[in-house]
């Protein structure tokens, strides 16, 4: 009896979960490495050296910034790979391949854009944001975190976090704070002002941690190790699946988790209280670069290839 139980609990839980394909598609020219929602605007920054930003609405594309060609290692004339990019008061943050393989960060500001760190720096970027007006942080692969305040062209600190290879970084929602994670899997919460570790919980990943979302003091995984870790107020989680998990996300009040989690590339979106599996996003045709919540019930997803997908949730 136990045992019909039991498998019935599973069936219904199963079939509680719905599935759902794009309700749009955004199509850019290069694969999307990084997206940016803000009111009514999509922005997405691709291996083909630009910047897309389209009407969230109507669905075109409105403006597209091209950042400057480089040389490859041949000599050949390729587009500049943007790894990630970011947005504060109509000013876009670009971090993008450079030559002999460092990075250079780009502002675009009134319709210029000028590199604010150059290859000169040696500075293998993989990921930038703002932190305020003046100033940014940044990651290197070398598992460094640092503040650069591009006004004054001063580099307020930079710490060596771990000796694994770095792998993301998350600020909160009053850029006061960073989670951060690497090939360790572990995860650590930096205060911004001054580079200390102020959290660093009990590591639950026991491999390389691609992505992390941090909201509302909840830090989500997404793992190497196939596993998904919710780490809130001070007790975690974990989910298990089949596959490597590349991309995850939050919602902006953190009652939604949502990651990639098969290797047909769909999306399991989950109650992070209950643990609740709600949706299956499926139309993915690459492995995902970024899951990106723009409310509680509107989701896009980007992967690689040029089509950004978005989902509206019953």
């Amino acid at each position: 009896m136990a045992k019909k139980l039991l498998i019935l609990i599973l069936t219904i839980n199963l079939f509680a979960i719905e599935n759902l394909t794009p309700d749009k598609i955004f199509k850019a020219t290069g694969t999307v490495q990084s997206i940016i929602v803000d009111k009514n605007r999509l922005y997405a920054g691709t291996d083909n050296g630009t910047v897309e930003i389209f009407n969230i609405n109507s669905n075109e594309k409105i403006q597209t910034i091209k950042l400057p060609d480089i040389k490859d290692f041949m000599g050949d004339t390729i587009p500049a790979k943007i790894y990630s990019i970011d947005l504060l008061n109509d000013k876009i943050l670009i971090v993008s391949q450079g030559m002999k393989g460092y990075r250079n960060i780009f502002l675009y500001e009134n319709g210029n854009l000028n590199k604010i760190i150059d290859i000169s720096k040696k500075y293998f970027i993989q990921k930038a944001s703002f932190i305020s007006d003046e100033t940014i942080v940044f990651g290197l692969l070398s598992n460094q975190i640092g503040v650069y305040n591009y006004k004054t062209k001063k580099l307020g600190y930079l710490i060596q976090i771990s000796s694994s290879s770095f792998a993301h970084f998350m600020l909160d929602e009053e850029k006061t704070k960073i989670a951060a994670t690497d090939e360790s899997g572990v995860v650590r919460v930096i205060n911004i002002e001054n580079g200390q570790v102020v959290q660093q919980p009990k590591a639950l990943n026991l491999d390389k941690v691609y992505q992390l979302d941090f909201k509302q003091g909840v830090i989500l995984t997404a793992g190497q190790d196939r596993k998904s870790v919710v780490y809130k107020d001070y007790s975690s989680y974990s989910f298990d699946f089949d596959f490597l998990l590349y991309s995850c996300g939050l919602s902006p009040n953190a009652k939604l988790g949502a990651v990639a989690h098969n290797e047909k590339n769909e999306v399991l979106v989950f109650d992070i209280v209950s643990k609740k599996k709600l949706y299956n996003l499926k139309g993915q045709k690459a492995t995902l670069t970024q899951i990106l919540f723009k409310n509680e019930k509107e989701i896009f997803t980007s992967c690689d290839d040029p089509n950004i997908n978005y989902f509206k949730l019953n």
